[in-house]
């Protein structure tokens, strides 16, 4: 890992004190690392990641395999205790995936056999399908906020660039906000690189852009609570904490949930950390569809009428108020299930 750092840092063509000052430590710190004679935390270590310019993946299984080496390499059964937990953590894993809500487990199952379809169906893809799909997802996720403009009013605002008569600047600007956040988590999808805090930052900032120009891609620094639901966000100097922990979550659990339950509940931890003063429920969607799109799977567009929109939040609810997180699982996993069969009957509508 020394290596790793040094070799990073010179590649940026950054000084240990420069380094230093973007993660706060002591610069003779940044040398320890380098030399090998002391190891950074896992709160340093991604922001390591961040200013190096490093997969944080990569970097973490470094980090822990040199935590073990540390504690075993001179044992004399090591490497039995490295078999015993080998063993344990794949029993862990089948455990996890035995104690799965079982009408979950059959959707995901229909989806996975659906994507084989859409997999094989790419050759016939269509940029114009995707193009107004992603157009009904904006209006579907605005919707659910309280955007009141129409399906066709949103696609002349992006499209045409029009002004409609009788709707406010803010729902205007929703409209094209959002379509750029589009854009940009489509270019992070193809990338298939982590998720980094601040690619959180700019999707947010390109949520809120020209409608919040103070809070647009910043954590609050207020208390805020959530319209209709009991749930009380964490205190805004936890807020920091939270997505650094947030992030380590994610790093831990992508190898092992299925790609749609970890967009589920990436999404659900994020809105419920509430960390902007606006815009999180359009940001912890995108960041969900993100995950979807660079495994393979199409956009999941949760309806903003009514009754979908109150099923969002009751199954959102659940996870808060009860722990209850295989009802917002289930849920995200019907909607990317009907997304995939409308997609599937768009581009292959004999079948």
């Amino acid at each position: 890992m020394k290596t790793l750092i040094k070799k990073a840092r010179i590649a940026q063509k950054l000084k240990m004190r420069e380094v230093a000052a973007a993660i706060q430590v002591d610069a003779a710190l940044i040398s320890h690392w380098e030399k090998g004679t002391r190891k950074p935390t896992r709160q340093q270590l991604r922001k390591l990641a961040e200013v190096l310019s490093l997969d944080y993946r990569k970097l973490l299984i470094e980090w822990m395999s040199e935590v073990v080496l540390y504690e075993i390499k001179d044992e004399e059964w090591g490497m039995d205790a490295l078999q015993m937990v080998q063993d344990k953590m794949k029993l862990y894993r089948k455990n996890r995936i035995q104690t799965m809500d079982q009408g979950l487990q059959g959707i995901l199952e229909e989806i996975d056999q659906l994507k084989l379809r859409l997999d094989e169906a790419r050759t016939i893809d269509s940029d114009r399908v995707k193009d107004a799909l992603e157009l009904e997802y904006t209006y579907e996720s605005n919707r659910i906020e309280g955007n009141t403009l129409s399906l066709r009013e949103t696609d002349l605002v992006i499209r045409e660039g029009m002004t409609i008569s009788g709707k406010s600047i803010r729902e205007h600007l929703e409209a094209i906000n959002h379509q750029d956040a589009v854009a940009y988590l489509k270019e992070l999808a193809q990338k298939k690189t982590d998720i980094r805090e601040r690619d959180i930052l700019q999707l947010h900032h390109l949520v809120l852009r020209g409608i919040d120009k103070a809070w647009a891609g910043k954590y609050r620094n207020v208390q805020v609570m959530i319209q209709g639901s009991q749930h009380i966000p964490p205190q805004p100097y936890l807020v920091p904490v939270q997505m650094e922990q947030l992030m380590e979550w994610y790093e831990m659990n992508e190898p092992i949930l299925h790609p749609v339950v970890l967009a589920a509940e990436f999404s659900e931890r994020l809105v419920s950390i509430h960390p902007f003063i606006d815009g999180n429920g359009r940001t912890s969607r995108l960041l969900m569809n993100m995950i979807l799109m660079r495994s393979g799977y199409v956009i999941a567009n949760i309806k903003g009428d009514h009754q979908n929109r109150m099923k969002y939040y009751e199954a959102l609810d659940h996870c808060r108020d009860e722990g209850q997180k295989h009802v917002f699982h289930r849920f995200v996993a019907e909607v990317e299930k009907a997304s995939l069969e409308r997609y599937l009957q768009i581009i292959q509508p004999q079948a």
